[in-house]
Parts: C-alpha cells; structure tokens; sequence
C-alpha cells in the first residue's frame, strides 16, 4: 500500500496538461494532497500550496508522488536531485511512469540506505489472459474520446460517483496509472504485454450482478496514431454495453501531434460503435461528455446545447454541471 497522505511532484513540467496525474489526484482525492513541489520553469500550477520537501515533510506528507505524465513516461534527470533528496529525507517514491523507479540503480540505492519504498504503479501484478470474447454478465460503460487526455477518467468517475449517490450498483474500473492512484487498484493497461491487454481489461471487469455497471476508465484514441491500440483493446476486452463520447473542444490538434488535427464527434462516434459491436452487437452510443475546463461557463453551456441538438444525445460537462443526463441514459437501457 502506498502511504497517505502525498507530497504532488510537478517537476518541470512544460503545460497544465502534463500534469494530469497530480491533477486528477488533487481533483478526486484532496485529503491525500498536502501540497505541490515544482522546479524552476514549471509551467503547472495545482492551486496547492508550494512546498519544499521539508515543509511538505512538516505538514505530514509521506509519499513523494511523480505527477507529471511526460511523452514515452521518462524521469527526468532533472529529477534525480529532487527524487534523492526526497529518499535521504524518509519519504517512499511513487511513479506511474514507464520509466520504473526500481530501474534507477541511484534510486534503488538511496531507497535502501534509508528504509523507504520505491512503488511503481505502472507494472502488471497479475499473469492476464489472452480475451476470449466471451459475454459476461453486468453492465458496462466505456469512455472514448477524439483524442488522449480529453476527460474519459473524469466522465467514468463522475458517473460512478452519481451511480453510487443514487444507490445504484456501480464500480469505477481503473486503466492507468492515475486511476490507480486514485483508488488504489486496477490495471497499468499500457504496460501489458499487448496479447494480453484485452484479456486484462476481461480480468478487470468480471461477471456482474444483471443491474451492476463497471464504468472502464477509457484511455488514448483511435484516431491518435501513437495510442490506439490501448483504445481497441478496452473496447473488445471491455464489450461495452455503452459508450460515451469525450471532446475537449478547445484543442487544434491531437496531444503530441501536431500535423493530426481532431475528428469530429460523428466520426468518433462512427469508428467506435462499429468496432465496439464486433465484441456486444448491443452496445450504443449512450452520450456525449464535453470538457469545457477552458472554457467560461456560459460558453461552455452554449456549446454543450450544440451538440446535443446536433449529435441527438445526451450532453455534459460531467465534472462541471454533474453526470445526471449521462447516469439517466444508461438507467434507461
């Protein structure tokens, strides 16, 4: 178990949207964040108070969490200094990066000198399955999005969230490594081997009371060339009863790619269901979330209503205004 509460490491980060992983973590479980420690040139800010590590220390922190989410998951040599730092003053490490603290033999060194815990989050604890397609009993709900870091963990714990207040039979099924910062489990998805990755997604989403929904946190896009198996692998291993449709209307081009600009909610919605109704011929487009973080309220309700006339679906902020619509249309399926 990783101990609470946390000190949010930001390093470097080059944008806000880097640094989702301390966001979401700010966002869904505040009482585990004592503050944010950011490196000259950091251009995210949380709205935590800055800390040093030994102020982070006094104030009760005992895990230093990496929250930035960098291209191809490195640690910064940058880093290095904070992150030893941080061992030699007794906090644990904990890092959803691809790049594994455990592979850092100066890391690995301090953490055994000092007695402190390296967890890395984003590492396969279980012998996953190759899927086998066959249909499971339970509800599932699967967020897809125009492109990565739209709000697809957001929509998924934010319906769940309305379930469970209603008193519905829900679970939130985490995929990433925030999600599983989040709540403590769920499957690194992208670290698995990829034979196996939808057979994980089988494994994360067992058989299910008939009136029990698994909201699937969803993760890349299929029209990101970088991260679209992930995608297909959630949405055949996954079998989705629904799908909800995920836009950040502000973008000009995909995350990381800017040659590639953003599908349209129709097209999204076109590629999706076909391919989802290879795995559960009954899924459907269930409606549509908007992340309208940049924009200002009543921009941002004016949009929603475009898109709920043009695409004839149910249409949210489900962050923002709340998941009602979104929790109402799979309540009625």
């Amino acid at each position: 178990m990783i101990e609470t509460p946390y000190l949010l490491f930001l390093g470097d980060a080059p944008d806000q949207l880097a640094a989702k992983v301390a966001i979401g973590i700010r966002d869904w479980r505040p009482e585990n964040a004592v503050g944010q420690l950011r490196m000259e040139g950091c251009k995210a800010d949380l709205g935590l108070t800055d800390m040093t590590l030994a102020e982070g220390k006094a104030a009760g922190a005992k895990t230093l969490v990496i929250g930035v989410a960098n291209r191809g998951g490195v640690i910064s040599q940058a880093w290095k200094e904070v992150l030893i730092a941080a061992l030699e003053m007794g906090y644990d490490l904990a890092s959803g990066l691809h790049n594994l603290l455990r592979d850092e033999g100066d890391l690995v060194a301090a953490a055994q000198t000092h007695g402190c815990t390296l967890h890395d989050v984003r590492v396969p604890t279980v012998g996953y399955p190759i899927a086998n397609g066959r249909k499971r009993s339970g509800k599932r709900c699967l967020a897809v999005g125009t492109d990565c870091s739209v709000g697809k963990m957001y929509t998924a714990m934010s319906m769940d969230a309305e379930m469970r207040k209603r008193g519905m039979k829900s679970t939130f099924r985490a995929t990433g490594q925030t999600g599983i910062l989040i709540t403590g489990q769920g499957v690194p998805l992208d670290a698995v081997v990829a034979d196996f990755m939808a057979g994980s997604v089988e494994y994360l989403t067992p058989e299910n009371d008939p009136d029990h929904w698994d909201h699937i946190e969803g993760q890349g896009s299929l029209f990101h060339v970088s991260y679209s198996g992930v995608t297909m692998a959630l949405i055949h291993g996954g079998q989705p009863d629904a799908l909800i449709l995920c836009h950040e209307p502000t973008r000009t081009h995909m995350r990381g790619l800017p040659e590639y600009s953003l599908p349209t909610l129709e097209q999204l919605r076109d590629t999706a269901l076909p391919l989802a109704r290879v795995a559960n011929p009954a899924c459907q487009v269930a409606g549509v979330s908007i992340n309208t973080q940049h924009l200002s309220e009543e921009d941002a309700k004016a949009y929603i209503a475009k898109v709920e006339a043009e695409m004839g679906l149910p249409t949210t902020d489900p962050y923002r205004f709340g998941a009602g619509k979104l929790v109402d249309a799979l309540a009625a399926m």
